[in-house]
């Protein structure tokens, strides 16, 4: 039976498992996992020592114990898994013992091929058979990925009851590799359930001390830190890390003073940092924090504040009375629906209402692919908008970040559906304020029925801050008295219960002539009631210049510097005509509406040359998108997007031309070569840089992981490439890109190197005695456009 998960004190992890495995003789390139089957001594052996440096609980050596991992080695979850827990076992004593969980080692769909429920059962595997030999708890550690967090969170929950800690790795920027921010970390895995969450690998104490003030600020479950041994160099020929046990010990010593209760090591420590740790920490009480709760919904990248100032939902993405819209849906014509989704973002809408409800589709599937493929190109958080909870559960459930659920109401029926489907996926949950009754004819009526929701969403864990009341609007044509009733019934709202509030405002006009001037009337007296999130249609000029008005107003926009800046600049507009097709096909790529770009490039092509539309559309398009990445206006899931856009027009291109001055000797594609070094399986970074490559126009040979230096060299050879991409991941394998490097240059003097991996760095780099260091995926592009500059093949 799992011991106890007591935080009463501060908790002290173990260090690096990987690192003590190399100490203790492991080569490059050997399976760290198989260690718990060929030699459980030396496992327990490294247990011990963490036991006796001082840790409170040692984490199991199943960092990447699940089968697409394991399989091309031979080896059997269940084995593999089972004598980890085991060995563990034998030596905790009082120690708790966790069951420790790495990332899969693929990208997840939209932008690689791992599924959001191949995910889910690679985890659950090992979840149940953990549990079942004796973890105390689980730890999902270095994740990077949000949706693959969340998998992994929901296969701990849904397969065990032990706590679940969960972890994310954040580069100096402060953002994940796949742009989340820490606000939203906390705001997602908090909804999702888990019983402590923070930040471990990548970056030293020091490093991670400068990100840790969002998690502090909003967490209100305990937070865990383990970072690495400072900074990764080589020296020797050897990774080694740059703080001393005592440095290190005394940087988490102030992270405890702020508020971390637990604590513990990633790359590079050992034993004698856990014990500096130890020592540094001994005696202390968990420092109180007093966390800022707050309403929000999140993307996978964005986390959006309800009540800091008005924010618009847009309400577009729904097929009542929009015809249009009614056929796309139908037809699956997506990049309609994504065309809105951007015109609504664009137009300053926060949050996007999405339903998919019609009698000729199947509504489940639909929702599923509708939440999908929109949160491949934008970073607003969604609406999940249905009368059926099952849809609502399919779609939150594979969402990428803590949405908001349209709706719950008064009825048994409905609160019995939807709060166990929000409890479960941590998501915002908007409460009508109608029962069996009906919609309440006063304002006081109303409210009893809000009282009524929360007090039932309290019963099934959903606080408050959660829910969203909406006093609903009726229409003036027909319930003239009611309409007033509605904006009494905001009042009464805010001032009772202190929750959030939203309106479907265009209702109150159904029916009447200029329904915009009831609208925006409608509204400016909801935000002066306290409407916190107006769903309307933001591409309508006059409800966006009401809010925005209000703001001024109301002294949200200090200075009215925003409305200032933004109406002297519409002042300057003049009408234009349309843009010509060469302009929109830029536009789309840099949008990611891909399949709209296969039609425009098709256009192109019945006016200027294939060659021209990649050279003077779409590569040019694509560095735009670069450049926003570089500046943190965009992230890696839309810099993959766009380049897969590209990809469309670019088959467009092929299949159109076959004698075309692209197909041509002078202008055939460079060759480049990419590859894992061997021992190491992750591949990642590296099949990300392979397709922004290969979009900007450069032949990729991909050998893949885990690939020895012989066949690296023999393909080098045969096909006399000039630029070698190498990818490790662990330090354990960083050894090995060096001597691939060492006989590349051997063999091929006129090569060149660039190398990438979380373990590298400049300095690495030129000590291993590589050429070039892409510290992502877009820095490589531009190492290969230099490296081939001015030549031809």
């Amino acid at each position: 039976m799992a011991k106890d998960f007591n935080l009463s004190s501060l908790l002290v992890f173990d260090g690096a498992i990987g690192t003590m495995l190399q100490n203790n003789g492991m080569e490059p390139g050997e399976l760290p996992e198989s260690y718990n089957i060929l030699k459980p001594e030396v496992m327990e052996k490294i247990h011990k020592e963490y036991i006796e440096a001082g840790s409170d609980i040692i984490t199991t050596n199943t960092f990447g114990a699940n089968s697409y991992k394991l399989q091309p080695f031979g080896y059997k979850v269940e084995d593999v898994v089972r004598s980890a827990v085991e060995t563990a076992k034998r030596v905790a004593g009082d120690c708790l013992v966790a069951l420790g969980i790495g990332p899969i080692g693929q990208l997840m769909e939209p932008y690689g091929t791992l599924s959001f429920q191949e995910a889910y059962s690679l985890f659950a595997q090992q979840v149940k058979v953990g549990s079942e030999a004796g973890a105390d708890m689980i730890l999902i550690e270095t994740m990077s990925d949000l949706l693959e967090a969340k998998a992994a969170v929901l296969a701990a929950k849904e397969n065990s009851n032990l706590p679940v800690i969960c972890s994310m790795t954040f580069q100096e920027d402060g953002r994940t590799l796949t742009g989340t921010d820490r606000m939203t970390m906390v705001n997602v895995l908090e909804g999702l359930g888990v019983d402590a969450l923070g930040i471990n690998c990548s970056l030293g104490p020091k490093e991670v001390d400068q990100l840790m003030g969002d998690i502090l600020k909003y967490a209100t479950v305990p937070i865990i830190l383990q970072p690495n041994a400072g900074m990764p160099k080589m020296v020797d020929g050897e990774t080694v890390f740059d703080i001393t046990p005592m440095e290190f010990a005394e940087a988490m010593g102030k992270m405890a003073k702020k508020g971390v209760n637990i604590l513990g090591g990633c790359c590079g420590t050992t034993p004698e940092y856990i014990k500096a740790l130890t020592q540094v920490v001994e005696g202390s009480k968990p420092f109180k924090r007093n966390p800022e709760k707050i309403t929000a919904v999140s993307s996978f990248s964005k986390t959006v504040v309800l009540g800091r100032d008005i924010t618009i939902i847009g309400e577009r993405i729904n097929p009542t009375g929009k015809k249009k819209l009614k056929e796309a849906l139908i037809k699956g014509d997506m990049d309609y629906i994504l065309k809105e989704a951007m015109e609504q973002k664009n137009a300053g809408a926060k949050i996007l209402d999405v339903n998919v409800g019609l009698p000729e589709i199947d509504e489940k599937e639909i929702m599923v692919k509708v939440v999908k493929e929109l949160q491949s190109i934008i970073d607003v958080p969604l609406q999940i908008d249905s009368t059926r909870g099952d849809v609502i559960e399919a779609a939150v459930r594979i969402y990428n970040g803590k949405p908001m659920i349209n709706s719950v109401n008064g009825k048994m029926e409905s609160m019995e559906t939807i709060f166990p489907i929000a409890k479960k996926y941590g998501a915002v949950v908007i409460a009508l304020t109608l029962d069996e009754n009906g919609i309440p004819s006063t304002a006081e009526e109303r409210l009893k029925v809000a009282e009524k929701i929360l007090s039932y969403g309290k019963k099934y864990g959903v606080d408050k801050k959660d829910i969203i009341v909406d006093c609903l609007v009726l229409t003036a044509s027909a319930q003239q008295q009611e309409v007033k009733e509605t904006i009494k019934a905001i009042k009464l709202v805010k001032e009772k219960l202190g929750v959030k509030t939203t309106l479907g405002v265009s209702n109150v006009s159904f029916g009447l002539p200029q329904r915009e001037m009831l609208n925006r009337t409608f509204l400016a007296a909801a935000l002066s009631a306290g409407l916190d999130a107006p769903i309307v249609d933001p591409l309508k000029e006059e409800m966006k210049e009401t809010v925005d008005t209000f703001h001024v107003l109301w002294g949200h926009d200090k200075n009215a510097e925003v409305y200032i800046h933004h109406y002297s600049q519409q002042e300057k507009k003049q009408e234009k005509g349309r843009e010509p097709v060469e302009r929109e096909l830029k536009g789309l790529v840099i949008d990611g509406m891909k399949e709209t770009a296969e039609e425009k490039t098709r256009q192109l092509l019945r006016e200027i040359s294939g060659l021209e539309i990649v050279n003077n559309h779409l590569i040019p398009a694509l560095d735009v998108v670069g450049n926003k990445y570089e500046k943190g206006e965009i992230f890696l899931p839309q810099l993959i997007q766009s380049a897969e856009t590209v990809k469309k027009a670019f088959e467009v291109i092929k299949h159109h031309i076959v004698t075309e001055d692209l197909t041509e000797e002078s202008t055939k594609p460079h060759k480049i070569l990419l590859a894992t070094v061997k021992g190491d399986v992750h591949d990642i970074g590296k099949n990300i840089v392979k397709i922004l490559l290969e979009n900007y126009g450069f032949d990729v040979i991909d050998m893949g992981k885990d690939v020895g230096i012989d066949e690296i060299v023999k393909k080098v050879m045969e096909e006399n490439i000039h630029l070698i991409g190498l990818s490790a991941l662990m330090t354990t394998t960083v050894k090995n890109m060096e001597e691939t490097i060492k006989v590349l240059k051997e063999k091929h003097p006129s090569c060149k190197v660039m190398v990438g991996g979380a373990v590298l760095t400049k300095e690495t780099t030129k000590r291993i005695g590589a050429d070039y260091y892409a510290k992502d995926a877009r820095e490589g592009v531009k190492i290969a456009q230099k490296a081939f500059q001015g030549s031809s093949n």
